[in-house]
């Protein structure tokens, strides 16, 4: 189905399948796509993010289920919690799809990994549909599911064009400005492989 999404500012893309198959002003997008579905977001229509962190994330962390809050807590265990729990393979696995889900939240579209050695973890991300970036050593900055929290350099994935791959976020920001002050835990839509993959409720 033909999906056209539009932000405050007026801007929009069509999407078709996995892939763009228009951008530009809401009006001559619509133009150009009769009888597509139309979905008006708040805020403002990004590339979406790349997270740096994929092997800290997701092999140095992890995160615990909701039913684990009352033993575990709800944040991500690290370090020495993390070795005592020593999960097995079916647990990394469980903990990589609850944290790939969290990245989604955040408006990540892509994760930055080096070599993960878990099976369950790398097909977890397989699966997840995040377009996977090579990285060599280990990024600056402190390993965040947000990457604004993390100190480093934000990186958004490559552009929106027409015939590329539908990978995009929705912040509910006036502006980029705004999002870099906030951060992106303003989140409220992540689009993978053409795909509503989060949608804040």
């Amino acid at each position: 189905m033909l999906t056209i999404h539009a932000d405050s500012r007026g801007r929009a893309l069509a999407v078709e399948g996995a892939w763009i198959a228009e951008t530009g002003p809401l009006e001559e997008v619509a133009a150009a796509r009769p009888g597509a579905r139309l979905r008006r977001w708040p805020g403002i229509l990004t590339p979406g993010l790349v997270n740096p962190y994929g092997d800290e994330l997701l092999e140095g962390a992890y995160h615990p289920d909701p039913r684990e809050a009352d033993e575990l807590g709800t944040e991500p265990l690290t370090g020495r919690a993390l070795a005592a729990l020593a999960p097995d393979e079916a647990r990394w696995g469980a903990s990589a799809r609850r944290g790939l889900q969290r990245m989604l939240s955040h408006g990540t579209v892509a994760v930055a990994c080096g070599d993960l050695r878990i099976r369950a973890v790398r097909d977890a991300v397989h699966r997840s549909g995040l377009a996977v970036v090579g990285r060599i050593g280990r990024p600056g900055g402190v390993p965040s599911l947000d990457p604004y929290a993390s100190g480093a350099p934000v990186t958004f994935a490559p552009p929106r064009e027409r015939g590329s791959a539908a990978r995009f976020a929705v912040f509910d920001v006036p502006d980029e400005a705004a999002l870099a002050e906030q951060g992106a835990a303003a989140c409220v839509a992540t689009v993978v492989a053409g795909r509503l993959v989060y949608r804040r409720r």
